[in-house]
């Protein structure tokens, strides 16, 4: 009987996870395990790439198990990744030559200053649809190959291999027979023309890349090669990779243009599709690469809010506010409104629309009267009055979204999704399976494989959960939000 379940393991910024599903899209089996992170200086994070991947192997195998499965059951995998974490590591060893730089790390801030001026940050926008900001990997390569002694000279001598978390773990799965990334991942590096589709030279030699250090770039459903046994208990065909936002975008089943989800993990992530020509944006969004099928690039508008869920686990961890997160909801809820308190969690500086990476976090408007649950209102609020930043620029530069689609772990909250549909004065859609960045993954792997047999096929699987439509008034929430932007305001530090 040919096997119908699919592995997909979704890498992310504080756990790695796995999740089989049926051909469906119904979860059938998972694990999960959350890993250190490192902060060895102001602004920098860091993890252990062997953590990760010892971490990956682990909670698959899990998975499969916790599926009643065995791993011979599984017809395919896919990968979803955080992206623009930057892993360099040695070909021959497979060794990382230093810890991954996390996409949330602000080390190369002054960099990105001194190379970026109009005229160049016009141009790097048209070829990669980004923009100068340590967030994507370009000047986290550059800083390795510059700070690890002889990391520059082997790599131009082809001894190191650089990967975003998805290269990394493919070519350890495939026991290093593998070196390659897909264009959603390649559209983050800064060395990626998402025009031409493939990794430019003038780029490489503007940060001084070496092209000897980089994997080919294959479609988002692709052939992979296969797992070995020793990493997954069976040659299992890995069909898909993916970076986490594309992927939830697949899961959300946003195929058409001016469809647009939203993904609220560690940080926020809003999308929406623009179809197959690249829209650049006149307000600091991102322009990057949906998916590529069949050779066909599909893209989007994306605006990034680097601190979400984590201001959460801040308050949890470092504030002590609360044991659990589950408890937040309870606690926001307990009081009508936040009595005039913003929290504004720029903890790694700002996101889009403002890319400002000097930016820091406040908490403003305590009074005597303040307590923890205007706090956590607050920062709950906080991920809404961001996402209404992305919406207002995404609606300029295309057109607003009829309705929201949301997934991540924070949408579990009720509360956050009736805000969110308040502060957009958008109808908000929770589908019934919140994983939607591990599912995306999944469904690209099971396209490849052949278990769907197209786009239609998965958008057919899509199902709400819950809906949610708008209850205050325009007006009302105005008021609100011009008191977030004051906010904002508050606590820049750029231009």
């Amino acid at each position: 009987m040919r096997p119908n379940h699919l592995l997909a393991i979704d890498q992310g910024t504080t756990s790695s996870r796995a999740i089989v599903f049926d051909a469906q899209g119904h979860i059938r089996g998972r694990a999960q395990r959350e890993f250190k992170q490192y902060f060895p200086d102001e602004a920098w994070v860091e993890h252990d790439a062997q953590q990760i991947l010892s971490d990956v192997l682990t909670v698959s195998r899990e998975a499969i198990s916790d599926a009643g499965l065995a791993p011979s059951d599984i017809a395919a995998c896919g990968i979803t990744n955080q992206r623009e974490t930057t892993v360099v590591w040695d070909r021959e060893t497979g060794e990382p030559i230093h810890r991954a730089i996390v996409w949330q790390d602000r080390r190369t801030a002054e960099r990105c200053r001194q190379l970026a001026d109009e005229k160049t940050e016009a141009w790097l926008q048209e070829k990669t649809g980004l923009l100068f900001d340590p967030y994507f990997s370009a000047t986290k390569i550059a800083w390795l190959l510059d700070h690890v002694d002889g990391a520059r000279d082997r790599a131009q001598a082809g001894e190191l291999a650089f990967g975003t978390i998805d290269s990394w773990l493919l070519w350890h799965l495939t026991g290093g027979a593998v070196h390659a990334t897909d264009a959603t991942n390649a559209s983050r590096t800064l060395l990626f023309n998402i025009r031409e589709q493939a990794w430019d030279d003038e780029l490489l030699a503007f940060f001084d890349i070496p092209r000897a250090l980089l994997p080919e770039v294959r479609d988002t459903a692709s052939d992979f090669g296969h797992s070995t046994v020793d990493a997954l208990g069976a040659e299992i065909p890995i069909a898909a990779l993916v970076g986490d936002q594309q992927g939830a975008l697949v899961g959300q089943a946003c195929f058409e243009p001016g469809m647009c989800k939203s993904t609220y993990g560690t940080g926020c992530f809003l999308m929406l599709n623009v179809g197959e020509e690249a829209v650049v944006s006149r307000h600091r969004l991102l322009t990057t690469v949906a998916y590529r099928i069949d050779g066909r690039t599909t893209y989007a508008l994306e605006g990034s809010i680097f601190v979400a869920g984590a201001a959460i686990q801040w308050l949890r961890d470092a504030l002590h506010m609360f044991e659990k997160v589950e408890q937040t909801q309870a606690l926001a809820s307990s009081v009508e409104h936040t009595g005039g308190v913003y929290l504004v969690p720029a903890f790694t500086g700002l996101g889009a629309p403002y890319w400002d990476p000097e930016a820091r976090g406040a908490i403003l408007g305590l009074t005597r009267d303040t307590g923890i649950e205007q706090i956590v209102r607050a920062a709950l609020e906080s991920t809404c009055y961001q996402t209404r930043d992305l919406v207002n620029a995404i609606g300029d530069d295309a057109s607003p979204p009829r309705e929201l689609r949301v997934d991540g772990g924070m949408v579990a909250n009720d509360l956050v999704c009736s805000c969110l549909a308040d502060i957009l004065q958008t109808p908000v859609e929770r589908p019934e399976v919140i994983e939607t960045t591990a599912l995306g993954a999944a469904y690209l792997a099971g396209l490849q494989v052949g278990l769907y047999d197209s786009l239609d096929a998965i958008g057919d699987l899509w199902r709400s959960e819950r809906h949610f439509e708008v209850k205050k008034s325009a007006g009302e929430v105005d008021a609100l939000y011009e008191g977030w932007r004051e906010a904002v305001e508050r606590v820049r530090c750029g231009e």
